[in-house]
């Protein structure tokens, strides 16, 4: 089932059907997820996806050759990389596979992703782009095979003109949308096929127990928003080398630890001013590990665009 290739937890919730179109609602206990898909030829699909939660556990199974393509416009998805290994998918990135490692628990690990699923199922999608398109020169199947060799997933990072094609897929007149979607599937075909595979564009890999060390810390950073480790003390408190803590944690989340950390701080920050009107400034920035007030605020500024006073009065 096409409607499935994205996102799993058993049994998507429809919440319109009708034509050419389909809404599916997906829950889990970190949160939910909203995928939006249309038939566009037999056996080929197009699916928006939008999620905001942490992790699902997908009992997606399929018997149907398949080819998948999901493009990352924002947030960041843990895929399994190998036996006991991950890698990660961050915005721009083509993630291309057949669905064969799709059981499991699956994390986002900004807590959100969103992006574009293209589904083909083989060999129908093969035959009906023959029927609708005459003499179109892309077989899906030598498609399969350059990208999808192996059972896991197939990360290109850095194509060029990837966002081109994809970006246009985000303002659409709904009058025209079914046939513009079919054009822009032939379009990422044909670039699909004469894309020469960069070399070492392979994403880096890191194995589940350096993957569960780093979530820890992560965990830890977080949760003690008034206490600053060093990387040495992380290094040494969880048994990770310096180097590949901060390697993992930048692919896990996306940004360097210190980085990461200032603006999770100012994210905490921005809800105290907002939800706590009564509290001052100065026990905010207590509250996210700034002993100076004058301090808090500069940071503030530089990550938020305001000062903290600001931002309290424009969001009141």
């Amino acid at each position: 089932m096409l409607e499935q290739v994205m996102a799993g937890n058993g049994s998507p919730v429809p919440l319109v059907e009708g034509g050419d179109c389909r809404v599916f609602q997906f829950h889990s206990d970190t949160g939910e997820g909203i995928m939006t898909q249309y038939d566009l030829f037999p056996g080929v699909s197009l699916m928006y996806n939008d999620f905001h939660m942490e992790s699902y556990d997908s009992a997606f199974h399929t018997t149907e050759d398949l080819l998948c393509i999901d493009y990352c416009r924002q947030g960041r998805m843990e895929y399994p990389a190998g036996p006991d290994a991950y890698s990660y998918v961050e915005a721009s990135d083509l993630k291309l596979d057949r669905r064969l490692e799709h059981q499991g628990h699956f994390t986002f690990p900004l807590s959100h992703y969103h992006g574009i699923t293209v589904g083909f199922a083989l060999p129908q999608a093969a035959q009906s782009l023959k029927e609708w398109v005459r003499e179109f020169p892309v077989d899906l199947f030598r498609l399969q095979n350059k990208f999808c060799s192996g059972r896991h997933p197939k990360v290109l990072h850095g194509a060029p003109s990837v966002d081109h094609i994809f970006q246009e897929l985000y303002a659409v007149p709904e009058q025209i949308k079914i046939p513009y979607f079919r054009i822009k599937v032939l379009e990422l075909l044909l670039y699909l096929d004469a894309l020469e595979l960069p070399k070492n564009a392979e994403k880096p890999y890191f194995y589940k127990s350096q993957v569960e060390k780093v979530k820890a810390v992560h965990r830890l950073l977080t949760g003690e928003l008034e206490r600053h480790y060093t990387i040495a003390e992380l290094s040494e408190r969880f048994s990770v080398p310096a180097t590949a803590l901060k390697e993992c944690f930048k692919s896990i989340y996306g940004q360097p630890i210190n980085t990461y950390m200032r603006n999770f701080r100012m994210d905490q920050a921005a809800l105290l001013l907002q939800q706590e009107p009564q509290m001052g400034v100065a026990e905010i920035a207590g509250r996210v590990g700034y002993d100076s007030s004058s301090k808090f605020a500069a940071a503030f500024k530089e990550v938020k665009g305001k000062t903290p006073l600001e931002y309290r009065r424009e969001s009141q």
